[in-house]
């Protein structure tokens, strides 16, 4: 409900003014007096949703799964110097993740910038700290072109490579008197952006002329909303359809042709080393997920991103394509249908049989908790959004044999640091209120933002927790014990997180066995209120193989001559 007061028209009604423009229908974040007229502005103009976390950690994640959920711009607010610090490792890890989100930070009073006096949240560079966690990072420096600046900084965010950008604004510039500036910007014409980019013949020429294509999908495929384009390259070359953690979701994970996120298995690679071309759409090609590049790749590769950068960084291509992914395949698409191409049987059954082959040996490795990963997915929606924080269940199954269906209902820590799946789960939940949004954490990572729960609650997002408790850091644990031989630093004392639950207004229980959790898992979705499965890994049972990190992480830590 708006607020309807006589004021003047201020910097803080400018940056309000250009976040309706921009849509933002919500904004994350802590107040303070350093952001206090922003707040205020946003109250009076009455469009926007606050939700008001613990931490200015969590805000930032609760933006960037608000993001990745939807598709829309991430708005978070956070104070000056310590709470810009605080924010700083979120704003990594949706750097990482190519997260479109623009970081409203205040600053000192401008006269006392770079003065070193201890004037209140003073930082000794904050613009140099933003700018090493962001895709960029700008201040304010004159308060009449706030809404160009502003403008700028979301345009900034949504622009491939998308990714996060902070703006500064003084506390005094915050309440400056301005001029209430209408800003117009040229529109580019109908026909020139519905035209297809040009796709050399080359490339072409290449693609019918493969006999063994793959296809290797990423978030930019998932950021483009080019999944459809993608789904039907792959079904008329009939190509095995290989997806990084972030572009799970760009082909529905039941399609016959889809390998999924099993690039570094070793009869994934096999495959690999007999394909005869490579088409990668909107990959990073992450170290953690190519067993630090040492999954071999076709000689043939067309690689497509939005990126310049992005071709040849690494893995080499043979032919770089960089623009837009729905228009790059859309295009590529059109092409190939005036030619003489179709998928063929005998290659469509051996893709078949990787798909088959590797969630076999993975289900091999699960023991009692093949249970857990075969209820979740018979139990909850096809369209359940599923958050992983970083914790062994997560790693080894969760990213893998929980099939997903749809683009952006899968959210993983794309940086690799623990404890952010908390605040993303919530900020995925604002943004689709009637989904259903389930977080798998482990004991360890889940403390880091644990305060979060009362976010959850007092939004009554009925978000479900799915903790597994181990007292400590399994991940690090199985690492350890593979390199060393011993262990240290990774045993943690427990609270009764079901006590702990409760106290945050949450339902909450613990549980010992596949048959418990998967008829608490029903009682939880059903009841549609804040929820938590605490998982006890003691009564549960070890899986039937230890998980021992990602592909060549012991190895990586053992003594060595560089």
């Amino acid at each position: 409900m708006k607020i309807q007061e006589e004021l003047e028209f201020t910097t803080a009604d400018s940056i309000v003014k250009e976040l309706v423009h921009a849509g933002v229908e919500a904004a994350f974040g802590i107040v303070s007096i350093h952001n206090m007229p922003i707040y205020d502005a946003i109250l009076r103009e009455g469009s926007i949703k606050l939700i008001c976390s613990r931490g200015e950690s969590g805000a930032v994640n609760m933006a960037d799964g608000y993001a990745r959920a939807t598709g829309k711009l991430g708005v978070v607010i956070t104070s000056t110097g310590t709470g810009a610090g605080n924010a700083a490792g979120s704003l990594v890890e949706a750097w990482a993740a190519g997260v479109p989100l623009l970081h409203l930070t205040g600053e000192v009073a401008s006269s006392y910038l770079g003065t070193g006096k201890g004037y209140i949240h003073e930082c000794k560079d904050q613009l140099s700290m933003m700018r090493g966690a962001c895709k960029n990072a700008v201040r304010l420096r004159n308060p009449d072109q706030s809404a160009a600046v502003v403008r700028k900084a979301i345009q900034e965010a949504l622009t491939a490579p998308t990714g996060p950008v902070t703006l500064e604004i003084p506390i005094d510039f915050q309440s400056a008197i301005i001029e209430d500036l209408s800003l117009e910007g040229l529109r580019a014409s109908t026909s020139e952006t519905n035209a297809l980019p040009f796709i050399p013949e080359k490339a072409v020429q290449k693609i019918v002329g493969a006999r063994r294509p793959v296809i290797w999908a990423g978030g930019g495929v998932i950021s483009a909303n080019a999944s459809q384009e993608l789904q039907k390259l792959a079904e008329l070359l009939g190509a095995a359809v290989i997806t990084s953690q972030s572009g799970k979701g760009s082909i529905p994970e039941n399609h016959e042709q889809c390998i999924g996120h099993f690039a570094a298995y070793e009869t994934t690679k096999e495959f690999l080393r007999n394909a005869d071309l490579l088409i990668s759409v909107g990959v990073r090609f992450r170290g953690n997920e190519t067993s630090n590049w040492k999954v071999p790749v076709p000689q043939e590769h067309i690689a497509i991103d939005a990126d310049w950068q992005a071709i040849n960084r690494n893995y080499k291509a043979t032919l770089g394509l960089v623009g837009d992914a729905k228009g790059m395949l859309a295009a590529i698409i059109q092409k190939l249908e005036e030619q003489s191409v179709h998928a063929e049987p005998s290659y469509l059954k051996e893709v078949l049989s990787l798909r088959n082959e590797v969630r076999a040996q993975l289900r091999e490795t699960l023991g009692p908790f093949e249970q857990f990963v075969d209820g979740m997915r018979e139990i909850l929606p096809d369209d359940t959004i599923l958050v992983r924080d970083v914790t062994v269940q997560a790693n080894v199954w969760g990213s893998r044999l929980f099939e997903i269906y749809e683009p952006r209902t899968s959210i993983h820590a794309s940086g690799g640091g623990i404890g952010q799946g908390l605040p993303t789960a919530i900020g995925a939940q604002m943004g689709c209120p009637d989904k259903t949004v389930v977080l798998m954490a482990g004991d360890g990572g889940f403390m880091v933002n644990v305060g979060e729960m009362v976010t959850a609650a007092e939004e009554n997002l009925p978000v479900i927790i799915v903790l597994f408790d181990d007292s400590g850091y399994g991940v690090l644990r199985n690492i350890q014990s593979a390199a060393y031989g011993r262990q240290v630093a990774v045993d943690l004392l427990s609270p009764d997180f079901v006590k702990l639950a409760e106290s945050m207004h949450f339902d909450a229980v613990r549980i010992g066995s596949g048959d418990e959790f998967i008829s608490q898992l029903k009682k939880a979705k059903e009841r549609r209120k804040p929820s938590m499965i605490v998982v006890d890994m003691e009564a549960v049972g070890p899986m039937a193989k230890p998980f021992g990190g990602p592909p060549g992480a012991a190895e990586a830590f053992k003594p060595k001559k560089l």
